[in-house]
């Protein structure tokens, strides 16, 4: 009779565990203290934190307003309900980037012509080029440090695009255009890199996916400001 209010403490103390393992010494620290902890740490806390914050209000109401272990006076709704059990599985079982964005990446070396990169943007509509001497990652170039170059030298007769090299087109691209992540980061902690560099004035070209998130690992793929704006926030 009462299987909403079970279901909801159900999928409460699983996020409560999961908030503790997170903090790793969460004994004795209150649920809300954890989310407040975590809102600025974890992009899935984050994301929910007033959803979480009213939910432990809802569980002291169902928890301390018990008359008997078979009548609950604050029974929640199935909306409720229903709201509590996604976000438990979004916490416990994050989508992740990989395998969805995983995908050959094709980058260049530094003393690579400009006119490589433009045929790939004109062949296979890529616009986003990571840059290496040899092994070591030197940055990324975008179709807009590409624009700014055409505009700045080849109507100034200045250079052809074959005698241009790509580490000359990246002295045009902002240098904080890139972040490197896991493979295991989760969905919406790629968007929230994306909307908090965003809010701090620093438009970010993508995002390049390593192993565990080190530049110096092989690049094995790619989220670009476009991939994000596509992504489906869960409601």
């Amino acid at each position: 009779m009462y299987q909403n209010s079970e279901r909801f403490l159900t999928a409460f103390n699983r996020i409560e565990k999961k908030l503790r393992a997170i903090i790793n010494n969460g004994r004795n620290i209150g649920f809300s203290k954890m989310v407040h902890m975590l809102k600025n740490r974890n992009a899935i806390v984050g994301r929910y934190s007033d959803d979480l914050l009213e939910f432990a209000e809802l569980r002291n109401a169902i928890v301390h307003n018990k008359v008997d272990m078979a009548h609950v006076i604050a029974e929640p709704h199935e909306s409720t309900v229903k709201r509590v059990e996604r976000i438990e599985k979004e916490l416990l079982q994050p989508r992740i980037v990989s395998p969805k964005f995983i995908k050959e990446v094709i980058s260049f070396q530094h003393d690579e012509p400009l006119t490589n990169l433009l045929a790939l943007i004109h062949e296979k509509k890529i616009s986003k080029f990571p840059v290496y001497d040899h092994q070591e990652f030197k940055g990324l170039i975008s179709q807009r440090a590409i624009t700014f170059w055409l505009a700045g030298n080849m109507y100034a007769a200045n250079k052809m695009p074959m005698e241009v090299t790509a580490g000359e087109v990246l002295e045009y691209e902002t240098n904080d255009n890139y972040r490197f992540i896991a493979k295991n980061t989760s969905v919406l902690e790629a968007i929230d890199i994306f909307k908090k560099q965003f809010g701090r004035g620093n438009r970010l070209e993508a995002l390049l996916i390593t192993e565990s998130g080190k530049e110096t690992e092989p690049l094995i793929g790619i989220i670009t400001n476009l991939d994000i704006i596509g992504l489906r926030q869960p409601n």
